[in-house]
């Protein structure tokens, strides 16, 4: 029997176990979440031209203005000279000559008859002024005014959140050098567990397949699939070689009860245990596994046993999946805050303990927080109402002492 890792070494351990990752090209579209390995860089400035703020009007001089077309988002206009102006939308580019931007509610058209008779002695066709007052200035958006072609946007080791995403599509770009993130299929073992219905003849519903996609994509991981595995050690054997993907990740099955196959099986297939067992509770009898890759020279593949329990296993997920993922998407390891609980909390012999906590009133971060009830290893209302999880060292922590703060999803 192995003696168990301290938490904040397995912790360790299972970041930087991992070779770091190799960066890649790929198109924008296919980007979203991964970890960018190099600086990115405006490709034009932003806005590329001077374009209208609002729905109104261009004008050139001061009014009233002869309104001489339309513009629209997607199409350029001529130039305007002094008492000539252009019905305009949001985001239209100005043509030349135009000063200012006057709002739709601001203005007011009417129609005069200015534009000579014909020749034939008919009076001419109505023209539509336009009558208003704005500075110049005013409602628009100069071009380069949010970055300059070149500017820095974001340094390596950004996650392309949406919003930098979009920076990066906004600028010119089509595709992105970034770390691509990991490919994870799950593994839920155990033949009492239910998809559906209520719990009956000692069968009880899988708590675990339906949140651990979430868990892992906020991670930084691709979930490919979830697939469930009866308690046979051949069909686990079967199922994790054939996953094909980088990172496996399984629920159950991790301790030295008589249907825990996976130790057996790791042994199998040669892998190689990089964490087995963690000194903290929940979750006792987490591990992480490096095993051979699908060829002599290709890279080794990863597993992480969380354990069946609910609670436990997320004691398991935030201890090994997460810190192994983030070193296998680019990204560092995952830093925690600080709080202060408003209780003690007792001591665990010689392991942590995480403890779903949420601030006290609306304090959040910055203020109190206090640990929540059901917190057992099988649980999971604690885990549910809680905002993260506080790392309580082996001698426990008096009430105001400040402690590691895990942040949730």
């Amino acid at each position: 029997m192995t003696t168990p890792l301290p938490w904040p070494q397995a912790r360790e351990r299972a970041y930087t176990a991992p070779t770091p990752p190799v960066a890649r090209v790929l198109p924008l579209m296919q980007t979203p979440g991964t970890v960018l390995a190099e600086p990115l860089y405006a490709t034009a400035e932003l806005p590329p031209a001077t374009i209208s703020a609002m729905d109104g009007w261009a004008v050139c001089g001061t009014g009233p203005w002869r309104i001489v077309g339309r513009v629209l988002a997607g199409a350029t206009g001529r130039g305007i000279q002094p008492g000539q102006a252009v019905e305009i939308a949001t985001g239209a580019w100005l043509p030349e000559g135009a000063r200012a931007v006057l709002r739709r509610e601001h203005g007011r058209v009417r129609a005069e008859d200015t534009t000579p008779p014909t020749a034939a002695g008919c009076s001419g066709a109505p023209v539509a002024l336009l009558d208003g007052t704005v500075a110049d200035g005013t409602d628009l958006r100069r071009a380069g005014e949010e970055c300059a072609s070149g500017a820095l946007l974001a340094d390596a080791g950004s996650v392309l959140r949406p919003a930098l995403l979009s920076l990066a599509a906004a600028t010119g770009h089509d595709a992105l050098r970034v770390i691509p993130r990991p490919q994870v299929q799950i593994l839920v073992l155990g033949d009492e567990l239910l998809d559906t219905g209520l719990p009956h003849d000692g069968r009880v519903r899988d708590a675990l397949g339906p949140a651990l996609p979430s868990w892992l994509t906020w991670a930084g991981a691709e979930v490919i699939g979830v697939q469930r595995v009866g308690d046979d050690a051949a069909t686990l054997a079967r199922a994790i070689t054939g996953s094909g993907t980088e990172l496996v990740v399984t629920t159950g099955a991790t301790a030295a009860g008589p249907a825990d196959h996976l130790h057996s099986v790791l042994g199998q297939l040669h892998a190689e245990l990089v964490v087995d067992g963690v000194a903290v509770r929940p979750g006792h009898p987490m591990l992480a596994a490096s095993m051979p890759g699908d060829s002599a020279d290709g890279p080794r593949r990863w597993l992480v046993g969380l354990p069946g329990n609910p609670y436990a296993a997320v004691a398991g997920l935030v201890t090994l999946a997460v810190p192994l993922i983030a070193r296998m998407s680019g990204r560092g390891l995952p830093a925690s805050g600080r709080i202060r609980l408003d209780a003690a909390e007792r001591g665990a012999g010689g392991d942590h303990r995480l403890v779903p906590v949420a601030p006290v009133g609306r304090g959040g971060g910055g203020g109190a927080w206090h640990a929540l009830p059901f917190r057992g290893a099988g649980m999971l209302r604690g885990l549910a109402q809680a905002s993260a999880l506080a790392v309580i060292p082996p001698g426990g922590a008096p009430a105001g002492v400040e402690l590691d703060r895990l942040d949730l999803p």
